[in-house]
């Protein structure tokens, strides 16, 4: 369906550009309001960055406008958001976030009643919506708004909610990168309140410094950190929670393949997994592998956790993520949640008597090199189908022969061309990587 407006997740931009502006976003809660609210009421949480504020007060009138209640949560992780749509039976929920990207950026992301993505009907028909004129309700139903003054409690209750009761941390000494957004209030609170030993970095956010050399995309802070306290281990979430990287006690990263690895062991022994484990194009080989010795199946998806969860919908399985960290566990709730898929792993880590490292050891990734090429003004389909970058990729599939795997493809996010490259030789897949890359940059 061609869109309009909406990316593969939501819309999103740089700060008073393009869309993402009061004036875009008045008028898109007015539509959503159309469209959702149905003279009912509608969630809205942010992240931390500074233009947060405007677009809260923008979604806030358009809804209001249109005749539509509003619940304000404040800071509050996209996941959690999810979480209090379905808990206070909301029509709908909306988070103001651009995720891992800087504080220059934001966006709106939409949930549906039962705390899933929106359809693409559903925003199809925003869209139209969009193309009308804004037209003011009667005074007597404009829509009213409340803060929910215990949105944080709510939630890491609930996230505790998704380990057996009996779980403790007591005796483990965790350090966790908040990165400076949403979850700088929830997810050191959990660990406490299940005992741990809790070093928070990350957690001061001032409206600018969200992402910013920290969190799940820059996970060194946390590996000087787990390395410098001497910590049992290191949590990583991005700037609204719905992502998680974990570093070990030595200081090595483990990414969305080994967290789904080490869940889908856990769920396996548990009798608990339904269906394959669902991953994305970018799903290292090695899982993949892993997962076989096992007796399970690894299913592929277009990258985006937006595929992955309809995959996981439309056939009732349960478990399945990016290697980016989107981890989704649909037994215990409905979207990708940084902090649910943590107590996950740290449940089997108590369970088992086993150290993050020892979890993970089993698998063995295949060495995969990710570029991002900036792509300035350019569109990414024409130019990765130029003559001269599609020359380049068939030469260097060629080299590759049967031994690995060569992606090309636009970001869903971001103006970048990504291009990875997979296979058994680290040299040559590095090598290959940079040659493809530095193909794109002349062609632009």
């Amino acid at each position: 369906m061609s869109r309009k407006y909406f990316g593969t997740d939501g819309i999103r931009g740089r700060v008073g550009e393009d869309l993402i502006t009061p004036e875009f976003i008045l008028r898109l809660g007015w539509a959503a309001g159309r469209v959702l609210g149905n003279r009912g009421k509608v969630v809205i949480g942010k992240d931390t960055r500074i233009s947060g504020y405007m677009f809260e007060a923008a979604l806030e009138a358009g809804l209001a406008a249109a005749g539509v209640d509003v619940l304000l949560t404040g800071p509050m992780p996209t996941p959690g958001v999810a979480y209090l749509t379905r808990t206070f039976h909301a029509n709908a929920g909306i988070v103001i976030s651009a995720s891992h990207n800087p504080y220059h950026d934001n966006g709106i992301k939409f949930f549906s009643a039962d705390g899933s993505k929106l359809d693409d009907a559903v925003e199809q028909a925003i869209e139209t919506e969009l193309d009308q004129p804004m037209r003011t309700v009667a005074s007597e139903q404009l829509g009213r708004a409340r803060r929910i003054t215990d949105a944080a409690g709510r939630y890491i209750e609930f996230c505790k909610s998704t380990i057996a009761a009996q779980i403790n941390l007591r005796g483990l000494k965790i350090v966790v990168d908040c990165a400076h957004g949403a979850t700088y209030h929830i997810t050191p609170n959990v660990l406490r309140e299940l005992g741990a030993e809790v070093i928070a970095i990350g957690d001061r956010p001032d409206g600018l410094n969200i992402n910013a050399a920290v969190g799940s995309t820059h996970p060194e802070a946390l590996q000087q950190a787990v390395l410098a306290n001497h910590a049992d281990l290191g949590v990583a979430l991005d700037g609204d929670g719905d992502r998680l990287l974990l570093v070990a006690a030595d200081g090595r990263v483990l990414d969305g393949d080994d967290i789904l690895y080490i869940i889908a062991v856990a769920r396996q022994a548990q009798q608990a997994l339904r269906g394959p484990v669902v991953g994305t194009i970018m799903t290292n080989l090695g899982l993949e592998q892993a997962l076989a010795q096992l007796g399970l199946a690894l299913e592929r998806t277009a990258v985006g956790d937006r595929y992955i969860l309809e995959r996981m919908a439309q056939a009732d399985f349960t478990l399945g993520g990016e290697p980016s960290g989107h981890i989704i566990c649909r037994d215990r709730t409905t979207t990708g949640d940084g902090t649910v898929a943590m107590l996950q792993v740290l449940a089997e880590l108590v369970a088992s008597g086993k150290s993050l490292a020892e979890l993970s050891c089993p698998l063995t990734k295949l060495p995969q090199v990710l570029v991002n090429v900036p792509l300035g003004q350019a569109v990414a389909a024409e130019v990765m189908q130029r003559a001269s970058v599609q020359q380049q990729l068939q030469l260097l599939q060629k080299k590759l022969a049967q031994r690995g795997r060569i992606l090309l493809r636009p970001s869903g996010t971001e103006p970048l061309i990504r291009v990875m490259v997979e296979g058994e030789d680290a040299a040559q897949v590095s090598q290959l990587a940079n040659e493809l890359a530095d193909s794109i940059r002349l062609s632009l």
